[in-house]
């Protein structure tokens, strides 16, 4: 048992303060060993004003976010003993997060009911209110173009909450924004109503118009452009590519249309002519009838040799004014004829033009190959021909191999032109029956019809080396181009999208093989592919 405190000597003590700065594993430090010393002795330790302040920053510092930022640079300041700063620290932090309150004399007390009316924001919280206010003054009003009412209502909403620092105001700005919210709720579904009414009023239009045109007309290709964007999703970056592209081709076609105008007036005047050298020959006709039938008489009445000489004479000279006159109709209107058929072979060379140009719709800008919307339209129909004739069809979806390292390294205007590129070997190399599009991005897609599986893999193959072949230069460096690609067969029955949804897991495990492989895809249901 051990000895009273007031029995033990101080060597005693000193050595029973240091037994329990070891059993508490504390290191005896000269303020550690003091406050032993004084629990033996019974004397309450003394608390010293730095010693709460450590106390405070250490424990402040083991907190989460801006309090624990707080409490490391309070424990870094007490660490150099900046006092000073300290101060300076803790009074910046009151200062940004209690300065709202209203101030009151030294001395008195904070009313009660202003305590409890008074909301005092804290730094995250005064950014949300500057934030959402923000979007009720500024953002909000310009999606309301068609309710200004409702732009207006945002606008003082969003000022009046800048100013809102009770809970009444509170409330109230609260319940007139879940308002707000509700009305707009409201008018976006009248606008969704209204959008899909004239969206589908628009649809009638164009598929009416495009029943009047004649099969094959040049402007068949625009309004199928058009339907097939209002049809599928809708975006801003879709709307300004789609408009960007009708522009060029509505403006080509203008110059064609203008020419063909043109040349349509040449067969109209050259048919006015044949029409006038034909007139004049039958009035030459008929007047050398009248001239003979007149000579006829003077023949019947003459009494001599003189007077028929004279009728003979006559008759020759009239005779071979009607035959040089018939030679100048003729000539006339076989060089109308041969301006005619020279007119309308180049009304059918623009009219075929005009068609082209409508067929740019379908075309990818860029590289020249069909762009999504012409593979669609071209897949649908090889699959449509393979059903009726019991063909095989095959494709292959291909991806450029590090096209993001090109981009990154290079500049997107080299990986443009490697995309050129590559679409200009491809299109050398393939067959005249095959077709690549576009699929997306660096992907494009290659439609083998009438082929085999094992010769669309020996077509892929014969791609993938020319292009191994025709090195890609860029500011005298030499970059290597390959591509990974999955290839698929058509099955009976299976739709456009399941083919190439086999196509694109193929084309995925042939990246996974490590690039510049090809992949067959697996039949329906099955489970394992064939690399290259």
């Amino acid at each position: 048992m051990s000895k009273k405190p007031s029995t033990l000597t101080p060597v005693e003590i000193a050595r029973e303060a240091f037994q329990r700065l070891g059993t508490r594993r504390i290191a005896p430090t000269p303020e550690a060993y003091r406050i032993a010393y004084e629990e033996i002795m019974g004397n309450q330790p003394e608390v010293r004003p730095e010693t709460v302040l450590i106390n405070f920053a250490a424990a402040l510092a083991k907190q989460p976010g801006e309090n624990g930022m707080l409490g490391t640079r309070l424990v870094r300041a007490q660490e150099i003993d900046d006092w000073q700063e300290y101060q300076r620290q803790l009074t910046e932090f009151a200062e940004q997060n209690w300065s709202g309150r209203p101030s009151v004399a030294h001395g008195e007390l904070m009313p009660v009911d202003l305590e409890r009316q008074f909301i005092r924001d804290s730094k995250k919280e005064k950014m949300l209110r500057e934030l959402l206010a923000r979007v009720l003054v500024f953002n909000l009003p310009s999606l309301l173009d068609n309710a200004p009412e409702l732009a207006n209502e945002a606008r003082d909403s969003g000022q009046d909450l800048k100013m809102a620092f009770s809970e009444q105001a509170m409330n109230e700005v609260s319940s007139r924004i879940k308002q707000l919210s509700f009305q707009i709720e409201l008018k976006t579904d009248d606008m969704a109503q209204q959008q899909e009414l004239l969206m589908r009023l628009f649809l009638l239009l164009l598929e009416n118009i495009n029943g009047l045109l004649e099969s094959g007309s040049w402007l068949s290709s625009q309004i199928e452009a058009v339907q097939a964007l209002i049809t599928g999703p809708i975006s801003k970056t879709s709307l300004a590519d789609a408009t960007k592209n009708l522009k060029e081709v509505i403006y080509k076609q203008g110059l064609l249309k203008n020419t063909l105008s043109e040349e349509k007036v040449v067969v109209k005047n050259m048919m006015l002519t044949f029409v006038d050298r034909l007139s004049a020959m039958v009035s030459t006709t008929s007047n050398y009838q009248k001239t003979i039938s007149g000579f006829s008489q003077q023949i019947s009445q003459s009494g001599n040799i003189s007077d028929l000489n004279s009728v003979l004479t006559d008759i020759m000279r009239e005779t071979q004014n009607a035959q040089v006159e018939a030679e100048r109709s003729r000539d006339a209107m076989q060089d109308a004829q041969q301006e005619v058929e020279r007119a309308e072979a180049r009304i059918q060379t623009l009219e075929s033009q005009l068609l082209q140009m409508g067929e740019l719709v379908r075309e990818d800008q860029l590289t020249g190959s069909l762009n999504r919307r012409g593979m669609d339209e071209s897949l649908e129909r090889e699959i449509s021909n393979a059903q009726r004739h019991d063909a095989p069809l095959c494709i292959a979806l291909l991806d450029l191999d590090d096209f993001k390292r090109i981009n990154d390294t290079h500049g997107h205007a080299t990986g443009d032109e490697v995309l050129v590129h590559m679409v200009k070997v491809i299109k050398e190399t393939l067959r005249k029956l095959d077709v690549i599009a576009r699929f997306g991005g660096e992907e494009f897609l290659v439609v083998m019809p009438e082929t085999e599986p094992q010769d669309a893999v020996q077509i892929i193959t014969r791609v993938q080396r020319e292009l191994t072949k025709r090195i890609f230069m860029h500011e005298s460096q030499r970059l290597l181009i390959t591509f990974s690609a999955g290839v698929a067969l058509h099955e009976n029955g299976e739709t456009q999208a399941d083919l190439l949804k086999r196509a694109d897991m193929a084309l995925y495990r042939a990246k996974d093989a490590g690039k510049n492989r090809i992949v067959f895809a697996d039949p329906a249901g099955s489970g394992s592919s064939v690399a290259q």
